[in-house]
């Protein structure tokens, strides 16, 4: 079998629930007529007609957070520090070499919605698929949110990585992790509803703020984890190289590498 490589990534869109209201892409779309105007302008006496099909280029205008569609959180977007102490580094210092590395596949579909993931449950996985962790290698969660992309509950959907699950992973060595949710976290909806009955404030963003005791980079709104295996693949993520951000956006593929 010829090399496969699998798309990972959602698209940007407008009229796709991606985000929570306030963060949606905005992309203008200028089609071959709507442009002969700003093509024409850059040279004197030129007029439609002299143009092939009287058309001239098709582009976008977009407006993004760097958190829109598939994206690499910096370790800056958790804290401003890192390593108990440290300054947090943003997306264009993240080493290039975390984003190409082994793939593993955490199976955690079967959680319900807003469940926080523990370390034993991690453990429990890697058992399950006879995996051992090793450095570097980029560990994904395939979540119930994967198949609710594109419907209005996404946000809401798919259970949470905790902050000792978390931390089970980085112990490890691992320095990049990704989810097909909306985020690394459990939605904020159920949070919020576990922070009214206590108001235990560390229970919010939990699994970001791991990365202020060891640094880290996370992937969110990854798309397609239920065609991958649970390893043997290998995940390419690299981030668009955008001084002192918080995060880059992505085309991430897992890559299978096949006997010819």
């Amino acid at each position: 079998m010829a090399r496969q490589i699998i798309d990972i990534s959602i698209p940007l869109e407008n009229d796709v629930i991606s985000d929570p209201p306030p963060f949606h892409p905005k992309i203008d779309y200028v089609d071959h007529q709507a442009s002969v105007g700003q093509m024409t302008n850059f040279f004197p006496g030129l007029e439609k007609d002299d143009l092939p099909d009287g058309e001239g280029w098709a582009v976008e205008r977009v407006e993004l957070s760097t958190h829109n569609g598939t994206h690499l959180d910096a370790p800056y977007h958790f804290a401003s520090t890192m390593n108990r102490g440290e300054r947090a580094i943003t997306i264009d210092e993240v080493p290039l070499d975390w984003c190409f590395q082994p793939g593993v596949k955490l199976d955690f579909r079967h959680f319900d919605d807003g469940y926080v993931v523990t370390a034993d449950d991690v453990e429990t996985e890697l058992r399950r698929i006879g995996h051992e962790l090793r450095p570097f290698e980029i560990v994904v969660v395939n979540t119930a949110a994967g198949t609710a992309f594109g419907g209005d509950n996404y946000v809401d959907s798919g259970c949470g990585m905790g902050q000792a699950a978390t931390l089970y992973l980085l112990e490890r060595g691992v320095r990049l992790t990704g989810t097909d949710a909306w985020s690394w976290d459990a939605p904020f909806s159920f949070t919020a509803e576990r922070y009214g009955d206590g108001k235990d404030a560390s229970i919010i963003w939990e699994g970001h703020r791991a990365g202020r005791q060891i640094g880290y980079c996370h992937l969110e709104k990854l798309h397609n984890l239920e065609a991958l295996p649970p390893d043997g693949f290998t995940v390419a993520c690299f981030p668009v190289k955008i001084r002192g951000a918080s995060a880059g956006w992505t085309r991430a593929v897992a890559i299978l590498d096949g006997a010819a």
